[in-house]
């Protein structure tokens, strides 16, 4: 048992250092075609312009702002997406009619591409925060329901007859059965939903904000200034990982917990 454990904790190892020593190669290959010439710089940029371009920002303290922004209606996008879709799931599953009724329709409207519709979604909802709030959770709404509704049904089925016997009621089977045993589901449903709501908000930012990670990159696109696009898009990946690596941390966590009990 021991020797398993230290060859799990072992092949962790190399996969990480592995992971780290291709995210090097990669930057240390993109400078070096940069500087040599083999990739463009003005389309490509470089990762040294990069770096020196986003340590200017963070000193005038012009990132933070575009960053706040972001980061905000990608969290209020995640939390409303996802409790809202989590609330209609569990309304499929209490009613088969209902989830049955409205089956088509949710594929219909995952269908759809939303990120086409996205000026149409902020006319409605406005301009500001709001509208790209709302873009943002239109992305990750239909997924969060299908998603979770799924988890929801597919519980031991027997279990869910047992507890019928003992005459629990669908709310008492939900609460002590359905729920608990989908919490690390429902975990892996929030880190889908993480990239998804970044579109959201990337897209709306495109369309009209005037400060964000969104802005910044069409901003640069505009102005043919591709260190500026690259440096946003840096940024972006950075913080959509320390937001997944959080969720994931969760995860571990209630995994741990659930261990325990068992």
């Amino acid at each position: 048992m021991n020797d398993r454990c230290k060859k799990i904790r072992r092949d962790k190892r190399v996969l990480f250092l592995s992971q780290i020593g291709v995210f090097i190669g990669v930057i240390l290959l993109w400078e070096f075609g940069a500087k040599v010439g083999l990739l463009d710089e003005f389309l490509f940029s470089s990762p040294s312009s990069i770096f020196k371009l986003l340590v200017r920002y963070i000193e005038t303290n012009e990132i933070w702002r575009h960053l706040f922004i972001s980061i905000l209606e990608t969290i209020m996008g995640i939390i409303f997406g996802t409790f809202i879709g989590i609330v209609i799931a569990i309304i499929l599953w209490a009613s088969k009619f209902l989830s049955k009724l409205l089956e088509p329709f949710l594929v219909l409207l995952n269908a759809l591409p939303k990120t086409a519709l996205a000026p149409i979604m902020i006319i409605w909802a406005g301009t500001g925060i709001t509208g790209i709030v709302v873009v943002s959770i239109s992305i990750l709404i239909v997924v969060t329901i299908i998603s979770t509704y799924n988890y929801f049904i597919n519980v031991d089925e027997e279990q869910v007859k047992m507890l019928h016997s003992f005459g629990a009621t669908n709310k008492e089977i939900f609460s002590k059965l359905i729920f608990p045993s989908n919490l690390v589901n429902i975990i892996n449903v929030v880190k889908i939903n993480i990239g998804l709501a970044w579109v959201g908000v990337i897209v709306g930012e495109f369309l009209v904000s005037r400060a964000g990670l969104g802005y910044l990159i069409m901003y640069g696109g505009q102005v043919f200034r591709l260190d500026l696009v690259m440096m946003g898009v840096v940024v972006l990946c950075i913080i959509a990982y320390l937001m997944y690596a959080t969720v994931n941390l969760i995860e571990k966590y209630l995994l741990k917990k659930r261990g325990k009990k068992i």
